[in-house]
């Protein structure tokens, strides 16, 4: 494989700062309501925080890695964390302007106060007195480092705490601030409009713990730790065992990360820094307050209905709101549902009315994030009373999941299901549920394939999409691949379904070659995609094969590219936008001109080469003609948004797709929600 380099491919990790840019600009969007305009700011954080963990700690194991065969692989990590530090320090300036020159401002317009304790009035602070001492004090962890005997100190990864400066400098304070036990933000109980962080109530009582010091200074930490577990390779044996057993690693893993208040003077700065035993490249300062993701949690206490997102009830599907019997339904005519226009209560109602069925024999799912309690799995359970045969494969590798997803795999075991769990270097990724009914004298089989996980919460805020088929050609091979998963078949054998790492890849390179030829041949010659991420070498070396070639190539990319389009002589015919808006944007859909017999496939799988070559993924072509036309138009709704589409080209800037003149507004979510909503009322 091509690695990569500066005048063909972007580093992946690079690019992906500049999608977490597009959530500061979501911020930064009046269009947004100042609530949502704030949750912005708290995703925005939790996006980065999650980064450091991950990406950038694999960035510190490449360093570990012999100077010489770095060299031969081109690796820079250092070169590429100083790149990353720059950047992520000017969004971190960015975002510290949008919170004090925007966002305090707006909620003070609007009677909402977020007071700190060098403003407590005298109300105020005997408020916070009285709260400190019943609500807080005992949740405090308050330690005094001696600089002189002391050379280690151990933070938990995302905690903030405050470090605390005296005097006397042969010491140092440190006290946590438990924001799981008390909340991030308290409301004084003489003026609902008024409110403060728990970081201000313990600060402005900090000269109480520490009676005998004079405080000299006081700065809030966080560190972030390698949530990477690095186990497949140390153990032998049942891998989702070794998992559950390893996730205390991840609370001590290597830090990656040290952010810090950017008042904090530098002969500080580097006591920590010796403390932690971290390098000047761990080092971020940042603002006063740490974990922004808390402002997912406040709430408006003036109950504005206008600094909220309008609502939007979920859209009735126009045939399966109706049915009584979701097979006959299905069989007569594929299903498709659109989340989160309609409710994820279609996907729990066709495992209940499997449970209930009394021709169910067998139910066979894939679950790589599970809702920590759900009808879902509710209905797994009642199966399972009921004498039917249930298999569920569980992905004990989906990282931060790992823990419930396991529980949730004992549960089931426990009450008879065949619970499969992870193989070695590969995740099952794919979103697909089938049922087995014996009817009359013939065995049919029922699948669901979507683009999003078996998760009813995720499913508000996540856009995806969900095929349900009774189709013999698509449930056939679904019935192999689920063979394949239970150690019965080796390869699934499928001439429809693109199956990874079995077919995915090579049907997906015939598609874009076939667009090549039929350009060379003077053909109409198109692809277009949508995706959360474009990454893998070779198809975007294919791409730039066919753009030479004159294939007009439209992308809609959410996340991070690797491609670099717009390029004279390399990607002139490639256009790409990504859409960041109320909705996390999670489909995949892929569209062939195919020389005028358009080919459409969509399923779990991005062009990534994990998700090619490493990941069991399904990705289903449409053979409805109904459903395929509803999908193009949802595509086509979003390929013109004009309103959150951002234009990803060479200079990264990030630009808003502006309108022409006399062209209406397409803010894409909104237009697709009104599409929908006429289409399945008619």
């Amino acid at each position: 494989m091509q690695q990569p380099t500066e005048d063909r491919f972007r580093h992946r990790d690079l690019n992906w700062l500049f999608f977490n840019e597009r959530v500061l600009q979501e911020a930064e969007d009046k269009i947004n309501p100042l609530f949502e305009r704030i949750r912005f700011l708290a995703i925005f954080s939790s996006n980065l925080d999650e980064y450091f963990r991950v990406r950038v700690s694999q960035l510190r194991q490449m360093k570990r890695v012999e100077k010489s065969i770095r060299k031969k692989l081109d690796l820079k990590p250092n070169r590429l964390t100083k790149q990353i530090l720059k950047i992520v320090k000017e969004q971190q300036e960015r975002f510290g302007d949008i919170y004090t020159k925007q966002i305090l401002p707006e909620l003070s317009a609007n009677d909402i106060h977020l007071i700190d304790s060098d403003h407590f009035d005298n109300k105020q602070q005997q408020f916070a007195n009285h709260y400190f001492e019943h609500s807080v004090k005992n949740h405090l962890e308050m330690k005094k480092i001696k600089l002189s005997t002391d050379n280690d100190l151990f933070l938990d990864n995302a905690m903030i705490y405050f470090l605390i400066s005296f005097k006397n400098e042969d010491h140092l304070g440190i006290v946590n601030i438990p924001v799981a036990q008390c909340g991030r933000f308290v409301y004084f109980e003489h003026g609902k409009n008024m409110l403060t962080y728990l970081d201000e109530i313990i600060r402005s009582e900090l000269p109480c713990l520490f009676p005998e010091d004079e405080i000299t200074g006081i700065y809030e930490i966080k560190l972030s730790r390698d949530a990477e577990l690095y186990i497949e390779d140390q153990y032998e044996g049942v891998l989702a065992e070794k998992i559950y057993e390893s996730l205390d690693q991840r609370a001590d893993g290597q830090p990656t990360r040290l952010l810090y208040d950017a008042k904090m003077p530098k002969d500080l700065q580097k006591k920590v820094r010796n403390l932690l035993k971290l390098g000047k490249i761990d080092m971020m300062p940042g603002g006063k307050y740490h974990n922004f993701k808390d402002f997912l949690s406040l709430k408006d206490p003036t109950e504005n209905p206008e600094l909220q997102f309008g609502k939007q009830p979920p859209i009735p599907h126009n045939i399966l709101e109706h049915s009584e019997n979701y097979f006959e339904t299905i069989k007569e005519k594929d299903q498709l549902v659109h989340f989160p226009y309609m409710s994820f209560h279609y996907v729990e109602r066709f495992l209940d009315q499997a449970v209930k069925d009394t021709q169910v024999t067998h139910i066979k799912i894939s679950l790589y994030r599970v809702a920590d309690n759900s009808p879902l799995t509710s209905s797994l359970l009642e199966a399972l009373k009921k004498g039917k045969n249930v298999t569920v494969f569980v992905e004990a590798k989906a990282r931060f999941d790992e823990e419930n997803n396991i529980i949730w795999g004992r549960k089931l075991e426990e009450k008879g299901a065949n619970v499969i769990y992870s193989y070695p270097k590969i995740k099952v990724h794919s979103k697909i549920m089938m049922i087995t009914r014996q009817e009359d004298e013939e065995v049919i089989n029922y699948s669901y394939i979507g683009t999003g996980n078996f998760n009813s919460e995720t499913s508000k805020i996540y856009c995806d999409h969900a095929l349900f088929t009774a189709k013999k050609d698509l449930t056939k091979e679904m019935s192999r691949l689920f063979m394949v998963l239970e150690g019965e078949l080796i390869v699934p054998r499928e001439k429809h379904l693109l199956i990874s790492p079995f077919s995915t890849r090579q049907k997906f390179t015939t598609l874009i070659y076939n667009e090549i030829e039929n350009a060379r041949m003077g053909k109409k010659a198109k692809i277009t995609a949508k995706m959360n991420s474009l990454e893998d070498y070779e198809i975007i070396d294919l791409l730039y094969k066919a753009s030479k070639a004159g294939v007009e190539i439209r992308l809609l990319v959410r996340g991070f590219t690797c491609l670099i389009p717009g390029v004279e002589g390399l990607s002139e015919n490639i256009y790409i936008t990504s859409i960041v808006d109320r909705y996390l944007e999670h489909g995949r859909i892929y569209l062939f001109e195919n020389g005028g017999e358009e080919l459409m496939f969509f399923g779990s799988a991005d062009w990534m080469n994990r998700n090619l070559d490493r990941r069991i993924e399904v990705v289903t072509p449409i053979y409805d003609k109904d459903i395929f036309a509803e999908l193009k138009d949802i595509l086509t709704i979003q390929l013109s948004d004009n309103v959150k589409a951002r234009i990803q080209d060479a200079g990264e800037n990030n630009r808003y797709v502006k309108t022409e003149e006399g062209e209406k507004y397409n803010r894409s979510q909104y237009s697709i929600y009104e599409y929908l909503k006429q289409k399945h009322t008619l």
